[in-house]
């Protein structure tokens, strides 16, 4: 039997995220993941990518993980254009409305993934192991983790940082609210005929937004095309001419003729949100203690915050010598991370609620609101520094 004094489940993005910003706290860190942390890139762009915003990409550098990315394949957005199909509501944000060097970084989250894994193997500090909990056994001062390689690993914390179908908060039982969007979101990477210039842009449907993210090459960007279920259903039966002509039109031809250049994928999109976070031994983070809605490019940022802030607090608790297992120590984290993830939640399902439909008032509303903001430079940079973290 192994000891250790925190054990990560999950080695994606938010599990490694905490094992790297906990490289000097003194304590010693397991990362159990059932999937490789590392995997070999294609040439191609992968499917599946994150907005990371300014607070993030800060805390990454000064960790050392973002310098370990190929930079050829990260793409600095500059502006955003969002607006609303139909509508005269729109609005446009630009790096010089703070000012900031950048708005955004779009990544493939593999890429980071990767980058975050080879940080963490240089930590001595950190095991990273790759096997499957079959049990998790709570003692009064310790946790047991029985693993499908038959070994066995003690640790006075379990994080849980296993994504949307947790195994350690099924484990905890920590209560879950759960509400299906009746969206599902469809991605692919896209060639357009007009340059991109690093400009991230959403146009909102009444079925849905649809997302165009600048990737590395200027006339290649990422989609996430979130449609009704009924709707995506019928966009995901459209032969290869079909779907480009009808992602075209969507999207108003800024990006002139679109042509879809990898598979499609796509996938239901419900929020979770759990009403409990930490006990005695255990805290849960990221996706396994809250998802939402895509539209805002949001998700991924709000669980490094978990993750950061886990850290931190995990930092002071030893350096005050107290017990960072302990809910008493905890419960400062659970109570801001809630707050901070269901104000996420609620602004999210408003968003989506607002733009959601036709109806003639409601396009007014959002429209008059839309072109409000863009007018009004002290709430565009509100809105700017929130969607950055700062």
């Amino acid at each position: 039997m192994d000891t250790v004094d925190i054990a990560i489940a999950g080695g994606g993005m938010v599990g490694l995220s905490l094992a790297a910003a906990l490289h000097d706290s003194g304590l010693s860190v397991a990362v159990i993941s059932d999937q490789p942390f590392s995997r070999e890139m294609p040439p191609e762009p992968a499917l599946r990518v994150s907005a990371i915003n300014g607070a993030n990409y800060s805390t990454l550098s000064d960790l050392g993980v973002w310098q370990r990315m190929p930079q050829e394949r990260v793409s600095a957005y500059h502006t955003m254009s969002v607006w609303d199909k139909d509508s005269f509501g729109k609005i446009h944000f630009s790096k010089e409305d703070l000012p900031a060097p950048q708005l955004g970084h779009i990544i493939e989250n593999q890429l980071l993934t990767n980058a975050l894994a080879d940080t963490v193997a240089q930590q001595s500090h950190v095991k990273l192991i790759e096997t499957r909990i079959q049990k998790v056994l709570s003692g009064q001062r310790e946790t047991m983790l029985m693993q499908e390689n038959d070994q066995v690993l003690a640790c006075r914390l379990l994080v849980g940082a296993d994504g949307a179908n947790s195994f350690v908060r099924r484990q905890a039982q920590f209560p879950l609210t759960f509400k299906d969007y009746g969206h599902t979101a469809i991605v692919a990477t896209v060639r357009t005929s007009v340059p991109h210039e690093q400009c991230a842009r959403q146009v909102f449907t009444p079925d849905g937004p649809l997302a165009l993210l600048p990737l590395s090459e200027p006339d290649l960007v990422s989609i996430v095309w979130s449609q009704t279920n009924e709707v995506a259903s019928s966009l995901t039966g459209l032969n290869d001419e079909a779907f480009n002509h009808a992602l075209s039109a969507t999207s108003d031809g800024v990006l002139g003729v679109l042509t879809v250049e990898s598979e499609r994928h796509s996938f239901p999109l419900t929020m979770r949100y759990a009403r409990q976070w930490a006990k005695n031994g255990m805290v849960i983070i990221g996706d396994a203690a809250h998802t939402i809605h895509p539209l805002a490019g949001q998700g991924a940022n709000l669980g490094m915050r978990d993750a950061f802030a886990l850290a931190e607090t995990l930092k002071i608790c030893v350096q005050d010598d107290k017990d960072f297992a302990s809910l008493e120590n905890l419960r400062a984290f659970e109570r801001a991370r809630k707050a901070d993830a269901m104000a996420v939640v609620a602004a999210m399902d408003g968003f989506k609620t607002l733009f959601a439909g036709n109806h003639p008032l409601k396009k007014f509303v959002r429209g008059a609101g839309l072109v409000m903001t863009d007018a009004i430079p002290a709430i565009k940079r509100q809105w700017l520094a929130q969607a950055m973290g700062w």
